[in-house]
Order: structure tokens, then C-alpha cells, then sequence
């Protein structure tokens, strides 16, 4: 496992980042336990979760793993945003809430402080100048070391960090996306931004909930029972079969099980390295259901792509741009690298 540099910070984090979301839903406790051994075994130092997944128990689960660890061996991530009831207060980044729920996680995370700190989401009904000097106060106060936002747009992000710049606060230094070989669109707006202030981007979705994952092929008539993109159609989640069953998918899958039958890896560790070695990147966060998920996913560290390898993955997608990005791009996304 190599290590980068969080952004412009001093912090170095894995490659491979190991998303919570399932820990204490689709990942029973003891699982994930092992998980995140595995995880550590293979030289990651890098976990994520949010205080609203498994209403909390996610954090709780990572809390009673690093009871027993080196605290500054690892770097955790945790988000707020939503709520964890249905309080009229108890959603948003208001100074309220956040206050609230940055004391909730430290206490389900066990810890004294929290590595990264991320907004999970933009709102509208608070000030970005509440939100942004609340988390300052978080970083000046030790109980949060580093700040970051995620699923916000890019005048979002500029506006943010602008603020921060103004006032002498924290800035973000790290933004976490979807981003994978199918979904791209952050490339016109949030990466420009990033490159320019130096926030390391973390991908989470790097698999589209397993699109990329190598199960998915041109010729399937719908998805795998079981699956992911099959719970997603039943529950309205954005990786459905409905929205992902084109030609544009089918095209790119093609390319990467073209690349991965050439560099003798799985499907997944295919586009999965594609995202490492992405302008901006830091470290795609992994999102395995099972033991056999994320080692298969490892696979992905300790080696590179050759640039005809990346240019023939980034050059599958051939997405007509919307205007302005047509001309500033021109007329595919090849002209971005």
C-alpha cells in the first residue's frame, strides 16, 4: 500500500480508503471487525464512516475496534449533516447541530478527536459563515484536526474555502464525490477547484455499487439477484438498472474488462486504479459488503496502469459535454487530462 499526502496537509493516508456504510447493516459486527484487520494487514490507515450510518452504529462498531489500537496509527474520517432524529434541530450544519453531533460521534468513536471532519452535504438554510467558523472552532479547539466537505457543487466548494481564506479559518482540504469511470461530471467544476486550492479528492461509490465490480456484462438482461443495483431499483437509490443499462455504460465496461484481461488483475482493481491515478486523487473509499469484496479491492494498490491503459479507460467514455464545457473542453472529455 503506498501513502499520499491529505490536499496540501502534512497527514499521509493509504491509497485505499475503507469505507463504514456497512458496517452494522449489509456487514454483521464480527465481519466487520475482520474487515478492518484485513484492511490494516495490507498497510491501510485510512477509514471512513458518518455519524448517520446504521443510525450510529457504524461509528460505535470503529469505536470498539480502536479501543484496543494505536490511536495516531490511523486516520479516521466521519461526517455530519443529516439528522439522527426527527428534532427540528437535529439536521443541517447549523452551530447547533454540529456542536451536538461532533460530541455524539466522539463519544460512539471513542476518541478525544476526529482526523476529518466532513460535511456530508451542502444546506441551504444555514450561512456558510456559521458552518465554516463552527468547524474552524472544532479544529482550534483539538477536538477535529482536519475539515472537509462532500456532495456539494463546485461554487459550493470555491465559496467555502474563499471564506475561510477571508476570515483566517480552517479551509477544506479534502472533498469526497461520486466519481468512478461512469460518473465523471465532477471533472468539469469540483476537480478544476480542487487542483487550484489543493483538496484531495476521496471518491466514494468508486464501483457504482457494483457496476465495476466485474459482475455486470453487455448481454445481462437485468441485475443480480441480491445485488446492490437490484436493491437499488427497489428502494429508489441512483445506481439502478434503469438508469445504468445503456450503451454508455456497456461501452466503458468493455474497455475495462478489455484493460483487465491485459494486465492479468480483476475488473474492479481495474477501475479502482484508474481512480488512484486520477488528477486530484487521494484515495478512493472502498465499500465492500463481504471479506471476499475487499480483498479483491487491495488488489487494486502496489501497482500501475500504463498510460495507454488509462488513456484507453478514459477515452471509453465519449459523453457529448453541455455547454460551456463543449468548448472549454472540447468535444470530449479526452481534452480534460
Amino acid at each position: 500500500m503506498q501513502y499520499r499526502y491529505l490536499g496540501r496537509t502534512g497527514m499521509k493516508v493509504s491509497e485505499l480508503c475503507l469505507g463504514a456504510m456497512t458496517f452494522g447493516r449489509e456487514t454483521p459486527e464480527p465481519e466487520s471487525y475482520q474487515m478492518l484487520d484485513t484492511f490494516v494487514e495490507a498497510g491501510g490507515n485510512f477509514i471512513d464512516t458518518a455519524n448517520v450510518y446504521s443510525y450510529g452504529l457504524s461509528e460505535t462498531i470503529l469505536g470498539k475496534w480502536l479501543k484496543d489500537k494505536k490511536r495516531d496509527d490511523y486516520v479516521i474520517a466521519t461526517k455530519v449533516r443529516w439528522g439522527m432524529s426527527d428534532g427540528v434541530n437535529e439536521v443541517g450544519l447549523s452551530r447547533k447541530h454540529v456542536l451536538a453531533q461532533v460530541e455524539g460521534s466522539l463519544e460512539r468513536l471513542g476518541t478525544d478527536y476526529i482526523d476529518l471532519y466532513q460535511i456530508h452535504g451542502w444546506d441551504p438554510g444555514t450561512p456558510l459563515e456559521e458552518t465554516m467558523h463552527t468547524l474552524n472552532t472544532l479544529v482550534e479547539s483539538g477536538k477535529v484536526r482536519y475539515i472537509g466537505a462532500s456532495n456539494v457543487s463546485g461554487w459550493q466548494l470555491q465559496a467555502a474555502i474563499d471564506i475561510s481564506n477571508a476570515n483566517g479559518w480552517e479551509p477544506f482540504v479534502c472533498l469526497q464525490p461520486l466519481y468512478n469511470l461512469l460518473d465523471r461530471s465532477i471533472e468539469w467544476e469540483l476537480i478544476p477547484v480542487c487542483e487550484r486550492n489543493g483538496v484531495g479528492v476521496i471518491p466514494w461509490s468508486p464501483l457504482r455499487g457494483g457496476w465495476l465490480s466485474g459482475k455486470y456484462q453487455r448481454g445481462m438482461d437485468g441485475p443480480i439477484s441480491g445485488t446492490r443495483v437490484e436493491e437499488a431499483e427497489q428502494k429508489g437509490w441512483s445506481e439502478t438498472w434503469t438508469a445504468y443499462n445503456n450503451e454508455h455504460t456497456w461501452k466503458i465496461i468493455d474497455a475495462m474488462f478489455a484493460v483487465a484481461e491485459e494486465a492479468g488483475k480483476s475488473p474492479a482493481q481495474v477501475a479502482l486504479r484508474w481512480l488512484i491515478q486520477r488528477p486530484a486523487v487521494t484515495a478512493p473509499i472502498i465499500g465492500a459488503r463481504t471479506m471476499a469484496h475487499l480483498k479483491d479491492n487491495l488488489g487494486a494498490a502496489g501497482w500501475e496502469l500504463s498510460k495507454a491503459q488509462m488513456q484507453k479507460l478514459t477515452e471509453s467514455d465519449d459523453t457529448k459535454l453541455p455547454y460551456p464545457y463543449e468548448m472549454l473542453f472540447g468535444r470530449n472529455d479526452r481534452s480534460r487530462d
